[in-house]
């Protein structure tokens, strides 16, 4: 069943960001309160038509280097987190969307 209640629906957040911004984002995102349930950071490439602000390396290369943080939480509170990412490290080179979620639970 999908819950419809904006409380309780669960989404996934991904955001996208520079490496350079991942020390402040986690810090950011481990002094939520109440502490979130978890997340995952990974290494990524991003792939696009704009290096304007692309390294040398990186424009030789055809890709720029980017994080890619997951969290899956209830809607409104990852609202709210992205109402503070904003505020917090407003950056151009950043992206971030939410994901309904029709199910999440553990293999355990």
């Amino acid at each position: 069943m999908i819950e419809t209640d904006k409380e309780e629906a669960l989404a996934r957040l991904t955001l996208i960001f520079p490496p350079a911004l991942e020390d402040r984002v986690v810090e950011l995102f481990l002094e939520q309160e109440p502490p979130l349930p978890g997340f995952t950071v990974l290494a990524a490439e991003g792939h696009g038509s704009d290096f304007a602000r692309a390294s040398i390396r990186e424009q030789v290369r055809g890709r720029v280097a980017r994080r890619l943080l997951i969290v899956v939480l209830p809607q409104a509170r990852a609202e709210a987190l992205i109402a503070t990412l904003r505020s917090e490290i407003a950056n151009p080179a950043s992206a971030w969307w939410l994901e309904p979620v029709i199910a999440f639970g553990r293999l355990a």
